[in-house]
């Protein structure tokens, strides 16, 4: 229990003191005007006070995944733990606020075109399309689980489910933000809240087993290689590249600079400990890392959820279970819809301001990404799941190589972002070498092949540095 309780600590500690350095660096302007007002369209761009777009940012990027990665990470046993602290304070915040910052300081701009701008057009049209697609696939992936529970609650056919919540899905996507999103998610991101703070509750006055500490003997319990597995196995709740396709909607909507620090840092760090207080419980419920894999088994994260919830809970927490099994993921799944719908927007739209308020060059681009989600989510998907978690953190890395070039340019210290960019870049160079759905080497061969192109990438980086070091001394001397 000493573990855990530390790891809540030091993640509130790292959001009230790193948060601030992390800002100091950044430099905010508390009198620059927001694209809330600078662009303000009734749609998009619509001020909202920082409390509901901390909710909304919080349910945006987390939904089901700092549950079910967490009770999937548990597998590690407590070395999770250090993953999420040092992961989410280090690489997840300092991420999702950047990501934030930068569209908030580039007019709300969308992740590929602050790629395209700091890492150049190539790199833009790469993760266009990797956006894109990961974003269809989450919305898809974050389809099918709700709609089966529908299913099996109400006995309305599997299809008919799914056309409900598209529709719902459509709606969300070309209404305001204020109208679905910024009156029903504060009250979805409290349910969030409550449902951790109700399982902390019980897991430490009710469960007869205490969470178990980290210690040598249980450092790798499940002889998993820990490195780099157990950094895609956790994404939400350390770092995940999906939280930098959500920002920018709240970024839209923010009222003043000096808020982005509760929001985009504060939001992570929240998702953080729902992520601790999640994979704790499945420790700790399940008797250690053994009954948790045999769980896990036989019924998936969402058997594993329930489970605990109702044993715990009793009546609340099956209702809880429910509620986040299928409000959660469908929370998740309209957002990256109005994200993708937005990337999109961006994308082919050659004059942005003539698009505005075309509700139905709206609803064309809402369709275009909702189509091939609809179909995603009645097919068995799962080889293409496979390859999401890469993905996502494939994004995520640029993401954070982005906001690294952006220090460089601006002068400032780059290393806040420097470090976690290469240790992701070795994350995703050895994962996909040596993960099944990657290429499945030999752990050896995979490591060998991942550290060459990190220390390649790493070569690149010291470039930049030089480059634009000179760049700043030349235009000092000026």
């Amino acid at each position: 229990m000493v573990t855990f309780f530390a790891s809540i600590a030091l993640l509130i500690g790292g959001y009230a003191i790193y948060s601030k350095v992390v800002e100091r660096i950044f430099v905010i302007d508390p009198n620059k005007q927001t694209p809330a007002y600078e662009k303000f369209d009734s749609l998009d761009y619509v001020p909202m006070k920082w409390w509901k777009g901390s909710l909304i940012q919080l349910l945006n990027i987390a939904g089901l995944g700092p549950i079910f990665g967490a009770v999937m990470g548990a597998l590690y046993g407590p070395v999770a733990f250090i993953w999420i602290v040092i992961g989410c304070i280090f690489a997840g915040a300092v991420h999702d606020y950047f990501s934030g910052m930068l569209s908030l300081r580039h007019g709300g701009a969308q992740y590929p075109a602050l790629v395209g701008k700091y890492l150049g057009a190539n790199m833009r049209k790469i993760i266009n399309v990797v956006s894109l697609v990961l974003m269809i696939l989450v919305a898809a992936a974050f389809t099918a689980g709700p709609a089966q529970l529908i299913t099996s609650v109400t006995s309305l056919p599997f299809i008919v489910s799914l056309i409900i919540i598209f529709a719902y899905f459509i709606l969300a996507t070309v209404l305001p933000v204020n109208k679905i999103i910024g009156r029903i998610y504060p009250l979805f991101g409290a349910v969030l809240i409550f449902m951790a703070v109700s399982i902390a509750f019980a897991l430490i006055f009710i469960s007869k087993e205490s969470v178990p500490n980290l210690t040598l003997e249980n450092l790798h319990p499940q002889e998993l290689p820990i490195w780099p597995l157990l950094m895609v196995t956790i994404s939400c709740g350390a770092i995940s590249g999906f939280h930098c396709t959500q920002s920018p909607i709240v970024a839209r909507t923010l009222k003043n600079e000096k808020d982005g620090r509760k929001v985009f840092f504060g939001a992570m760090i929240g998702e953080g400990v729902i992520t601790l207080i999640w994979a704790a419980a499945a420790m700790t419920f399940f008797n250690g890392t053994g009954g948790l894999q045999e769980a896990l088994a036989a019924g998936g994260p969402s058997a594993v959820v329930n489970e605990i919830s109702t044993s715990w809970l009793g009546t609340l927490g099956g209702i809880l279970a429910i509620l986040g099994v299928i409000i959660l993921p469908i929370t998740t799944g309209d957002t990256a819809l109005r994200s993708s719908r937005m990337i999109l927007e961006d994308l082919v739209s050659k004059n942005h301001k003539e698009e505005k308020g075309n509700k139905k060059a709206t609803f064309i681009y809402t369709l275009s990404v909702a189509v091939p989600a609809f179909y995603l989510s009645t097919i068995d998907y799962s080889f293409l799941w496979r390859y999401v978690g890469w993905t996502n953190q494939v994004v995520a890395t640029v993401m954070l190589w982005t906001a690294t070039i952006y220090l460089l340019q601006h002068a400032k210290n780059h290393w806040i972002c420097g470090i976690p960019s290469m240790f992701m870049t070795a994350v995703v160079c050895c994962y996909i070498f040596y993960a099944p759905e990657g290429l499945g080497l030999d752990y050896g061969l995979s490591m060998g092949i991942g550290t060459v192109l990190t220390l390649f990438v790493g070569g690149w980086y010291i470039k930049q540095i030089r480059t634009y070091t000179n760049q700043n001394i030349n235009t000092q001397v000026a």
